[in-house]
């Protein structure tokens, strides 16, 4: 049981889970896409921003690159970068291909793309790779005291 899935609980969320078996080295998406045989646009990723005013989880497609001026924009910030991958599993305590938005090490803003909306539900990681979880987007956006924008 990861910390997301263990928070997810503890608050009562409406949720389910999905495990496969993750052979993949990258492009975590695109294989939870056929392992679950799910469309590919309703997989999302969590993306790990920095800035002068500290970090931003970004949340968008797996197939989509985050655009990092309307992130900016969205965050009420001027500027951010990608986070380096080592010092994201570090601030998040979780592994990259198995970041979860849920239950990271400190609580950080959450931005979530728009697209979302166009589906009943969503899959983001559920803690580690071969996990994920189905949720709607605007669950999502409650649990973590999120927003929602098109940042891609």
């Amino acid at each position: 049981m990861t910390p997301a899935i263990l928070f997810l609980e503890q608050q009562q969320a409406s949720f389910t889970l999905h495990s496969y078996d993750c052979t993949a080295h990258d492009d975590f998406g695109a294989h939870a896409a056929a392992q679950l045989q799910v469309p590919l646009a309703q997989v999302f990723k969590t993306l790990l921003t920095e800035g002068e005013q500290g970090a931003v989880v970004a949340i968008v497609p797996a197939s989509a690159k985050v655009n990092l001026k309307r992130l900016a924009k969205a965050a009420g910030v001027k500027k951010l970068d990608m986070m380096a991958p080592a010092k994201a599993e570090r601030l998040t305590g979780y592994k990259v291909g198995g970041i979860s938005p849920f239950a990271q090490k400190k609580r950080l803003l959450t931005v979530l793309d728009a697209s979302a909306s166009h589906h009943a539900t969503i899959l983001v990681s559920g803690g580690k790779r071969g996990l994920s979880v189905a949720i709607s987007g605007a669950h999502l956006i409650a649990l973590l005291d999120g927003k929602c924008a098109d940042i891609i």
